[in-house]
């Protein structure tokens, strides 16, 4: 996902605020992206999931 630096700063607070990985949250993004203009959005959950599920550096420093 293309960002710009404004946006890039204000998410990457967030997700320190909210202890989230901002590395999870920008794969997350790209990945609704790529199903975005699809006609069946097949595997999109399956696809979501394995990023919310897969452990991170961050995570483990926690």
């Amino acid at each position: 996902m293309k960002l710009n630096d404004d946006d890039k700063k204000l998410l990457a607070e967030l997700c320190s605020q909210h202890r989230v990985s901002f590395d999870k949250v920008i794969k997350l993004l790209d990945t609704e992206r790529d199903f975005e203009f699809k006609e069946r959005r097949t595997g999109i959950y399956d696809a979501l999931r394995e990023i919310v599920n897969s452990s991170s550096i961050e995570e483990s420093k926690a």
